[in-house]
């Protein structure tokens, strides 16, 4: 099955946000992000991993402009990351391994693991310590993951450790031996990374696209070294926090119109004085207003929302 059918529930959950989603092919020759000069889109997500050349006008130089516009962006990868996405990462201060590599922990693995150890069940207390971007309710319940393990950049101080391995995991080849030091050891391993860079444009790296798939959503997790078991994976709520805050609609500051006047009257005085009752108007947007980084302009997250979602082909 596609993408799109393996991850519907991910991609049900905005549009019932209000994302008008426009599902393309990464080789499909119409692709493009800009038309005269304007963005088509507010927010991207990238789940071609394997993609070697976009189709149209779509390139990594068109996508690190539209990071560089305001753009959000959310990326999937897996263990067939290829040098396209490898070298986006690299323009926003993170490093992907290697193609057939993927992340190794001999002790957290889940029971369904199929003798490799690389279904890992990642320890909810390696979470980034933020609830605006990871979720209040994640703590609880430990993530699946099956993909490949990136590093950050240790310049870039805006790089997030959304998510990080456990301290007996690294990133190799799962059918080789390893003869030479892995890309990543330990908690230095990155399961998901992040950047608000200085205009305030949001990108996420997972490296696990299986972390956002309908089967890792509702399956059940068992560790083998601990052997506690729960019926659903924490994925789905970890997504979902992680993508509203990708694309701005967590840790945004709102600023409307505020309007005051004294009580019994309709204009703002020149001054108060104390003890004086004050009547204090928000903005009388209904819904709440976020901005989105277009110059300015602003728009009801209950709105029109053009997300374009590139898969592989």
């Amino acid at each position: 099955m596609s993408v799109r059918e393996t991850h519907s529930i991910f991609f049900r959950s905005l549009v019932d946000r209000g994302y008008e989603l426009t599902f393309k092919s990464a080789d499909d020759s119409s692709l493009s992000l800009a038309k005269y000069g304007e963005f088509l889109f507010d927010n991207l997500v990238l789940f071609a991993p394997s993609v070697e050349e976009f189709g149209g006008t779509l390139s990594v130089d068109a996508i690190t402009s539209f990071i560089d516009g305001g753009g959000d962006v959310l990326i999937g990868v897996d263990s067939t990351v290829g040098d396209t996405m490898r070298e986006i990462a690299m323009e926003c201060g993170v490093e992907i391994d290697e193609e057939g590599t993927a992340v190794i922990d001999h002790l957290n693995y889940d029971v369904n693991d199929e003798g490799k150890h690389t279904k890992i069940v990642a320890d909810v207390a390696n979470l980034i310590d933020a609830p605006t971007i990871v979720g209040a309710s994640t703590k609880q319940v430990p993530i699946l993951y099956q993909g490949v393990g990136m590093v950050a950049d240790s310049d870039n101080p805006l790089i997030l450790e959304v998510l990080t391995a456990s301290s007996t995991a690294y990133s190799f080849d799962p059918d080789e031996a390893v003869k030479e030091y892995p890309h990543a050891v330990g908690k230095s391993t990155l399961l998901i990374a992040a950047i608000q860079a200085r205009n305030n444009a949001r990108v996420a790296f997972v490296g696990s696209l299986d972390f956002f798939s309908n089967d890792y959503f509702s399956s059940a997790v068992q560790s083998m070294q601990d052997g506690k078991k729960f019926d659903k994976s924490g994925n789905q709520e970890l997504a979902t926090a992680l993508s509203k805050w990708v694309f701005k609609e967590k840790g945004v500051l709102r600023v409307g119109e505020v309007k005051h006047h004294r009580v019994g009257e309709k204009t703002p005085p020149s001054a108060y004085t104390i003890m004086e009752d004050v009547v204090r108007m928000p903005c009388s947007c209904s819904a709440a207003c976020v901005l989105r980084g277009r110059k300015d302009k602003q728009r009801c997250c209950s709105g029109f929302n053009p997300l374009a979602v590139i898969l592989s082909s």
